[in-house]
């Protein structure tokens, strides 16, 4: 039973799994930083307010709706997305271009796939049995 525990956890892919989810943590911790301490006091200071939240408040029976964390909420994604895309993906996306350009790999050029030898024994099957009936 520990035998199997043991393969079980030095298997490469959970490995891999708890270095993701540890370094996306970290990860996490800078994007909300960059939003909280830099995007959000520029909106706060640009709007005015550090959120939306007691904008369009509306009360209906003594229940108040507060359409205003919604938007302060949809604000937040789109700074995150923003920030993870400025920060990560577009320089991500240039260090990979300036690799594929330094090591010559055109980018519109995809390699052929290998045939599966199993589709090409079938395709030959058929093909022979197309032969035979004419």
């Amino acid at each position: 039973m520990l035998t199997g525990f043991k393969s079980f956890i030095l298997k490469g892919n959970v490995v891999d799994l708890a270095v993701a989810v540890v370094i996306g943590a970290a990860f996490g911790a800078v994007v909300t930083a960059l939003v909280q301490s830099v995007l959000m006091p520029f909106v706060a200071g640009v709007v005015g307010s550090p959120n939306f939240d007691s904008f369009a408040l509306v009360t209906l029976n003594g229940n108040d709706i507060r359409f205003g964390v919604l938007l302060t909420a949809i604000v937040n994604f789109l700074l995150v997305a923003g920030a993870i895309y400025f920060v990560v993906v577009v320089p991500m996306n240039h260090m990979i271009e300036r690799r594929n350009r330094r090591l010559g790999i055109d980018p519109g050029v995809k390699e052929e796939a290998a045939e599966d030898p199993q589709i090409a024994l079938l395709t030959e099957i058929r093909d022979s049995l197309q032969q035979r009936q004419h």
